[in-house]
């Protein structure tokens, strides 16, 4: 009888897991995103300056979940992503020529702001020294 239970439970935390999953995979095929926000900090001499960054605006397209894969496309040009999915989220990530990091966090639709709310991090360095930055906005569903 208990294991009969256990079964019974667990069986319920795999719908509600796989019901997670599936909202956050959505159906859109892309996304247009908008980072009014965002703070960047440079490292030099030994200590961390902060400055608040420029807006960033651009669009994540061609997305292919079952394939783990996406576009980038900004006003200068095209780029590959890499997905990764989560529970009530989409992680799309750039590996930039250098071997720099960026990644795009674009989760669930929030009705009230009928928008993805978004997060934008880059992970890059200018003459040898960590520079790194962080957006916040929303993506809208193309």
């Amino acid at each position: 009888m208990q294991l009969r239970m256990m079964a019974l439970a667990l069986s319920a935390m795999a719908g509600i897991l796989g019901a997670a999953q599936a909202s956050a995979a959505e159906t859109a095929t892309g996304f247009a995103c908008t980072f009014r926000t965002g703070t960047t900090l440079s490292y030099t001499n030994a200590k961390y300056r902060r400055t608040v960054a420029k807006p960033l605006a651009f669009d994540i397209a061609a997305i292919d979940l079952d394939g783990q894969k996406a576009e980038l496309v900004t006003a200068k040009g095209r780029g590959t992503l890499r997905v990764v999915r989560a529970i009530n989220a989409n992680h799309y990530l750039e590996v930039v020529a250098e071997g720099f990091l960026n990644i795009t966090t674009v989760y669930d639709l929030d009705p009230k702001a009928k928008a993805h709310p978004a997060v934008h991090s880059r992970h890059f360095g200018l003459f040898g020294e960590p520079v790194v930055a962080q957006y916040h906005g929303f993506c809208s569903a193309l």
